[in-house]
């Protein structure tokens, strides 16, 4: 994805350098061609056993990416109305879209029911009333599955963990069922799926196995009861690189997958993000001033927490690198920070580089939950998103301008 060409970084075939000159700084930059090739892995890794890719949007919302993706056959994985309408627009079909999230409104659940997505993944007794009364007063059949809480470790960030009893997300096993005898009682409603999901930036399989095998096990009672399902949803969480993590095999993982789903007839759903988009994007920004305090060398760019929060919130590593390479260069150990008025606000500590004022450095791994969480703080406009094909560019997010920052609002009548 990265080449040096005259000691200046490239991104497929084109310099980042030259994308700085027309886009300005601070961009989200990302590889059509890398996450092309991140979804077909995942694809061509379940080959002997069909697999519905539903990629996460909340990991990255973009028209173009969703419209990439949608051109590739993926499904997807919503948490609003909002992201509904996203997918909409960028061509994707509803009926390959399942409705994640524990607090849906009547609005979001009505526009899902419209499009006749594949179902809602439901998280709540107090959801379940909700959608069946919908359904009864508008006339609709709603096509649900229940996320199941399966209480799994899956030794991520607690912030990004899930699946475990104390986590706001899914119903425990024992409700589950309950539910389910309910549901499968009420005319306004079809049970179509088991759905669970444990967390985010999972390194490990164990934990996936296991609640893989609590759905397998829960799919067999409700069969028994004359409750047939369609499908089983996983969920997605499967972790990226982003310093020295041992990341999982999407083959490794297709395989175990596949082996313990070998006697079940259900469809098998994912819901991947991070490992779709993550690594096949990067945030370009530029060197404003270098200064010392404490002892410590800052180097102040034109980024900042409100473009990229990870670090701030998760203490997330991204690596950093120069865009100029001068080997003859002397390094120093710096802190890469922004100009917001905050202490968390760095995006990166201790990186040794060569740096000047002025130089472009990338901030790797940005492709996933980077721009769709930054936000205005500090009335900040937020960054561009630029799209590379090969030796093509195009901006898919023209930058925020001032003005944008107050457009909705209104001033009080002197």
């Amino acid at each position: 994805m990265f080449s040096r060409k005259a000691k200046r970084l490239h991104l497929e075939n084109v310099s980042l350098e030259k994308l700085a000159e027309i886009y300005g700084t601070p961009s989200f930059i990302y590889s059509e061609s890398k996450i092309i090739e991140n979804f077909l892995e995942i694809k061509n890794a379940f080959s002997s056993n069909p697999v519905e890719i539903c990629f996460s949007v909340k990991s990255n919302s973009n028209l173009a990416i969703l419209q990439v993706l949608a051109n590739q056959g993926a499904g997807f994985d919503i948490v609003s109305g909002g992201e509904l309408a996203r997918v909409l627009k960028a061509g994707g079909d509803p009926k390959k879209i399942v409705f994640s999230g524990v607090g849906k409104q009547k609005w979001e659940i009505l526009e899902a029911l419209k499009a006749n997505i594949l179902c809602f993944n439901v998280e709540s007794s107090s959801e379940l009333k909700k959608i069946s009364s919908l359904c009864q007063e508008y006339g609709y059949i709603a096509p649900i599955s229940f996320r199941v809480n399966p209480d799994i470790d899956p030794k991520t960030h607690p912030y990004i963990s899930t699946g475990l009893k104390e986590n706001k997300f899914g119903i425990p096993i024992n409700i589950a069922m309950e539910l389910c005898n309910d549901a499968h009682q009420d005319s306004n409603l079809r049970i179509v799926g088991l759905d669970c999901h444990i967390g985010s930036q999972i390194t490990e399989i164990e934990p996936f196995l296991s609640a893989l095998q609590i759905l397998i096990d829960l799919v067999g009672v409700l069969s028994k009861k004359g409750i047939t399902l369609s499908h089983i949803d996983i969920g997605g969480g499967i972790g990226i690189r982003y310093k020295n993590e041992s990341v999982i095999k999407w083959n490794t993982f297709a395989k175990k997958i596949s082996t313990l789903m070998r006697n079940t007839s259900q469809q098998l759903i994912l819901e991947p993000g991070r490992s779709i988009v993550g690594d096949a994007g990067l945030l370009l920004t530029r060197v404003d001033l270098l200064k010392k305090n404490g002892g410590k060398n800052f180097a102040v760019v034109d980024a900042a927490m409100n473009d990229l929060l990870r670090p701030a919130l998760y203490q997330s590593w991204h690596e950093v690198i120069a865009i100029r390479e001068d080997e003859n260069e002397n390094k120093a150990e710096w802190e890469i920070v922004g100009p917001i008025c905050e202490t968390g606000d760095f995006l990166a500590k201790g990186r040794l580089l060569a740096l000047n004022e002025g130089d472009l450095v990338a901030i790797l791994d940005c492709g996933a939950y980077g721009f769709c969480m930054s936000s205005n703080y500090n009335s900040r406009p937020r960054a561009a998103e630029i799209l590379v094909t090969k030796n093509k560019h195009l901006c898919i997010r023209k930058r925020e301008q001032v003005s944008d920052l107050f457009h909705l609002e209104t001033l009080k009548p002197s």
